[in-house]
C-alpha cells in the first residue's frame, strides 16, 4: 500500500527558494515580468525556482541562483518546507531556505524579472506577492525575532 502523503510528494512540482537576507536585515526580492501567459505578472517573488527531475532541493536552488542572479551560493542553510494546495498556480512543495546576500542593488545581476530590490522587514506586509510567498516571509520574520537557527 502507498502511502498518500508519499502520493502527493512524488507527483507534485517541487520549487526550491531562498530568502535573502543582507547585513542591514534587508530582504532580497525581484519584481516579476509582466509578461502574457505568466503567472503573477508584476508580482513580488523570491529568487528561486522549480526542482528539476532528479534533483535534490539545494542543488536546484544553487542552479537557480546561478541562472537568476548570476552568483555562485555557496552560504545558505534550511528554513521550512511549504505544501501549498492552493493559491498559486499549481499545487507544489516550496522548500525554503535563508543566507546572507551584500550586494548593493545597482550591482546585482538579475537575468530574469524586471528588478531586484531590497525590502526593510516592516514593509513585507504592504509588498504585493506571488502566491504564498508573504505568508512564508512573514513566517521568516517571525522566526528570526524568536531566534532561528537554520538546519
Amino acid at each position: 500500500m502507498i502511502c498518500g502523503k508519499y502520493l502527493i510528494y512524488c507527483c507534485m512540482k517541487r520549487i526550491a527558494a531562498i530568502i535573502l537576507e543582507n547585513d542591514k536585515g534587508e530582504l532580497l526580492l525581484y519584481l516579476r515580468d509582466n509578461k502574457p501567459g505568466i503567472p503573477f505578472p508584476r508580482h513580488w517573488d523570491l529568487i528561486g525556482g522549480h526542482v528539476e527531475e532528479g534533483e535534490a532541493p539545494e542543488e536546484a536552488l544553487i542552479r537557480e541562483i546561478k541562472e537568476e542572479l548570476n552568483y555562485e551560493l555557496t552560504d545558505f542553510r534550511f528554513f521550512r518546507e511549504y505544501l501549498c494546495m492552493e493559491g498559486d498556480a499549481y499545487p507544489n512543495i516550496k522548500y525554503i531556505y535563508s543566507g546572507r546576500f551584500n550586494v548593493p542593488p545597482e550591482e546585482i545581476t538579475l537575468l530574469e524579472g524586471e528588478r531586484a530590490q531590497y525590502f526593510r522587514k516592516e514593509e513585507i506586509p504592504d509588498v504585493k506577492f506571488a502566491n504564498i510567498l508573504k505568508m512564508i516571509v512573514l513566517d521568516y520574520i517571525r522566526s528570526v525575532v524568536d531566534g532561528f537557527q537554520g538546519t
